[in-house]
């Protein structure tokens, strides 16, 4: 670990998840009868040695790295590998963050590992700069047959159908946790003035609604409870009743909640309550037994 090579410094930590899955591919094979084309997934810690991280966590030594290996067919592998480059852009685009924001970067002849085929990065504009938060590769049959001849175990893959055997080739997908939720955070945070406002998708905000009683008086608050306990079957919800209600809507901006629902006078009355959105601050009169029906939508 560290610039300087030498004995004392020699760690021994896997760079990558990658490698766990090869080992395994008969096992999972074989037990679970899987057909090509399919993949194994897995997360789990991985380690490089970085001499100067920086940019927060975008670069350090120890992350939680997000990986795939999915197996096919030499010959199918590019259509494929296009397949997966689709799926993972829209994958990162699912989470809520600005298409304006992501690209593909294709590594040159210069850039290619030598057991990859073709390679692409999905890359995000951070303020630092353009930079990958993740790695589509084909990676051709290299690595079985690297484990074939130095385990001199039998990896490849026999298709009843066609009655032929073969290496299977790899389409690899690899994008670190820790990035993601950087860039997450990164693509959120908007400032308008004094409001702080963290604007995360609706369908990974830890927390989906809130709920306030407008003043502290039991009537209202024995509502907004009883409102909020029902939520809470369905949803991640919060109840708050301090302080000022400006200042409970500027605390939910800030941890990205995307909704409040403010129970006030009329609310026992009429059965309606005051729906808030997070971005727009538009607020909304609606009956108390539409709530789930308003954000169902959104998720």
């Amino acid at each position: 670990m560290g610039p300087v090579e030498d004995s004392a410094n020699i760690i021994y930590l896997r760079p990558e998840t990658a490698q766990g899955i090869y080992v395994n591919f008969l096992n999972v094979h074989n037990a679970s009868r899987q057909k090509i084309p399919f993949g194994i997934a897995q997360i789990g810690k991985a380690f490089r040695n970085e001499i100067t991280p920086g940019n927060f966590i975008y670069r350090t030594r120890e992350f939680e790295q997000m990986e795939m290996q999915y197996f096919v067919k030499p010959g199918t592998d590019m259509d494929v590998f296009n397949q997966w480059k689709e799926i993972r852009f829209n994958w990162h685009k699912s989470l809520g963050i600005k298409k304006e924001n992501l690209r593909f970067h294709e590594h040159g002849p210069h850039e290619l590992a030598h057991y990859a085929k073709s390679a692409f990065d999905i890359e995000y504009n951070f303020p630092f700069g353009w930079c990958e938060i993740e790695g589509i590769h084909n990676r051709t049959d290299f690595d079985l047959k690297a484990h074939m001849e130095y385990s001199g175990k039998k990896l490849s893959y026999f298709d009843e159908e066609s009655k032929e055997r073969f290496t299977p080739y790899i389409i690899e997908t690899s994008v670190g946790c820790d990035r993601t939720l950087l860039v997450i955070l990164v693509d959120s945070y908007d400032e308008e003035g004094e409001r702080v406002v963290l604007r995360l998708s609706p369908k990974i905000a830890p927390i989906k609604i809130a709920v306030f009683p407008l003043i502290n008086k039991a009537e209202l608050i024995e509502t907004a409870q009883k409102i909020y306990t029902d939520l809470r079957v369905e949803y991640n919800a919060f109840y708050d009743q301090a302080g000022a209600i400006g200042r409970r809507y500027r605390r939910q901006d800030e941890i990205g909640t995307p909704f409040c629902i403010t129970i006030d006078n009329d609310t026992p009355n009429d059965h309606s309550v005051t729906i808030r959105e997070r971005d727009s601050m538009k607020q909304e009169r609606i009956g108390s037994h539409k709530i789930r029906e308003y954000v169902a939508k959104f998720f």
